[in-house]
């Protein structure tokens, strides 16, 4: 019988407490313990959930002694607590982005190279099975040469966001996404950023990112629209796919015409085997820190979505086209 990974979270808000509660029901898996400072999050997830409940993190890894860690705090907290995780030899999950800066982001690498243990960045999108069809199929080269990928990603502004803008908290999810499907570092970006109702930070990104394969990805996101859209559209040759990400849709729209020209073709919807992308990015996490697997999502593939994340805040506030480069698509 193969004895139970033993996890812990740190950080009990909405999205730890899905975590809590994911892992809570999953096979192979011992919670040992979720760490939070607040006393009324502490309090409702023993309740609901029978699980120990430390105020801090360090407690949680000196009494627990879990062999791996999901962080899921604030932005500005994750390189501390990281860095305490794998001090004490956890392998670690960490929600992205993946630090609040590539420097921090770069020394959590190197600690975790050096400590042999799983680094893992929650770029949960890619385990969305719609956008895992379409990754399949684009690698099967179904829509022929890419020419455009165009992520929307809007609503109204989270209150449990304080410390970064809506660029490396939401639109790091679609750059990771971008570079994933196409197989394909970024070279240069441009974008307009804005803050409309929001005096910290931006809220509001139109941005342009040139990929070295060619194609050209557009980025739409604000926290400024009062419904919630979450939609991915890959336009080539042979017509364009769209991948609703909430509803777990993914359309083909046919272009009869060929490459010489563009017309109207059958209209596909792509039966999906729907799946709670959250389980399944904590199953591959447990696989990665049982050794069965390699991590879907690297410390690298966290680092270069926070790069390109910050150079798009970088031209958004000088209002210039800023240089990139890539380091290989993980």
């Amino acid at each position: 019988m193969t004895v139970p990974l033993r996890i812990g979270v740190v950080g009990g808000g909405s999205m730890g407490a899905n975590h809590v509660r994911v892992l809570a029901e999953m096979e192979g898996i011992e919670l040992v313990g979720v760490a939070d400072p607040d006393p009324a999050i502490r309090q409702r997830l023993v309740r609901r959930y029978r699980v120990p409940a430390f105020a801090d993190h360090r407690e949680l890894i000196a009494i627990g002694a879990p062999a791996a860690l999901s962080i899921v705090v604030p932005t500005r907290l994750h390189h501390a607590i990281a860095c305490d995780a794998i001090a004490a030899g956890c392998h670690v999950l960490v929600e992205k982005p993946l630090a609040t800066s590539c420097d921090e982001g770069l020394d959590l690498i190197r600690r975790a190279d050096a400590a042999g243990v799983v680094l893992s960045v929650g770029h949960i999108e890619r385990f969305n099975p719609a956008l895992r069809e379409l990754k399949r199929r684009l690698d099967r080269g179904e829509l022929g040469t890419i020419f455009q990928v165009h992520a929307r990603r809007l609503g109204p502004f989270p209150v449990r966001v304080r410390d970064v803008g809506v660029v490396i908290d939401l639109a790091t999810h679609d750059v990771d996404v971008m570079r994933w499907v196409l197989g394909s570092d970024v070279e240069r970006v441009y974008a307009e950023t804005a803050r409309r109702i929001h005096t910290d930070h931006e809220d509001l990104l139109s941005g342009l990112v040139k990929f070295a394969n060619g194609a050209i990805g557009v980025l739409d996101v604000n926290w400024l629209t009062p419904t919630k859209i979450r939609e991915l559209s890959v336009t080539g040759e042979r017509g364009m796919f769209t991948v609703d990400y909430l509803n777990q849709d993914l359309v083909f729209y046919q272009n009869d015409a060929g490459l010489l020209d563009v017309s109207e073709g059958d209209v596909v919807k792509i039966r999906i085997d729907r799946q709670e992308a959250l389980a399944a990015e904590l199953q591959a996490f447990a696989a990665a820190a049982r050794g069965e697997a390699p991590p879907v999502v690297t410390g690298q593939d966290g680092l270069e979505a926070l790069r390109i994340a910050e150079a798009i805040v970088a031209s958004g506030l000088e209002h210039r086209q800023v240089a990139v480069g890539g380091v290989g698509v993980g």
